[in-house]
């Protein structure tokens, strides 16, 4: 295969499966369409704008040998791609559990993990302060579960960190081909320099942040449509 079409395909094989099992009967994730779009939609915009100034700015840099080239607000079409299938593939996860998992086994414990996210989320904020790529993501992950847990009162915080920690696993496979290769190339001077493998430790914080914007503002446009 031509190395061009690396990330490409990465993006492709990510969202194949969930996308071919949406129509799976019990999970009818297709019906979910209508809410998923608009949200991956407003998380996309952010997450994009995100990384134009990352980029413009060195946090991280894309290899162009895994690239076909074509640029879009000056990204590589493929992590705009990215904004598509990975959130489609986690939020497909996300429902999966709600139709075949009866019971809601994190329910019980599910503010004590948000108050143990949050607390973790400042300390990092607190001691790596002067790294641009860990103090936005542990800070716009402490906002978002303080925000979901106390604000916005999701009823499902534990059916999501459920889903949350399975997704880390195809998440974490992802990005790690994208920082082995390396596809992404992240400048360490802007990070903790702490690697699960090659991937950087933030991205922990990262895929939760994607992962429950998305999540959340479904469940506000669910609410609205129920209430029209």
């Amino acid at each position: 295969m031509n190395p061009h079409y690396t990330y490409l395909v990465l993006d492709i094989f990510s969202v194949f499966f969930p996308l071919i099992l949406s129509f799976d009967k019990k999970v009818a994730f297709y019906k979910h369409w209508k809410f998923l779009f608009p949200a991956m939609l407003l998380t996309g915009v952010f997450f994009i704008f995100w990384d134009i100034l990352f980029t413009a700015n060195g946090v991280w840099g894309f290899n162009t040998d895994y690239t076909i080239g074509v640029y879009l607000f000056n990204l590589p079409i493929e992590e705009v791609l990215f904004f598509i299938s990975v959130p489609y593939s986690c939020v497909f996860i996300f429902e999966v559990f709600n139709a075949y998992v009866a019971r809601d086994v994190l329910g019980s414990c599910s503010t004590k993990i948000s108050v143990l996210v949050s607390i973790i989320s400042l300390i990092t904020c607190v001691l790596f302060y002067n790294k641009t790529y860990t103090i936005v993501n542990a800070g716009i992950c402490l906002g978002l579960v303080l925000f979901a847990t106390f604000v916005y009162k999701y009823r499902n915080m534990g059916r999501f960190y459920l889903a949350y920690f399975v997704c880390l696993i195809p998440f974490l496979i992802c990005n790690g081909v994208l920082t082995a290769l390396p596809i992404v190339v992240y400048n360490n001077e802007e990070n903790m320099a702490i690697r699960l493998f090659s991937i950087p430790l933030e991205d922990t914080f990262y895929c939760l942040s994607l992962l429950l914007s998305t999540v959340l503002l479904m469940d506000y446009f669910k609410n609205r449509k129920s209430r029209v």
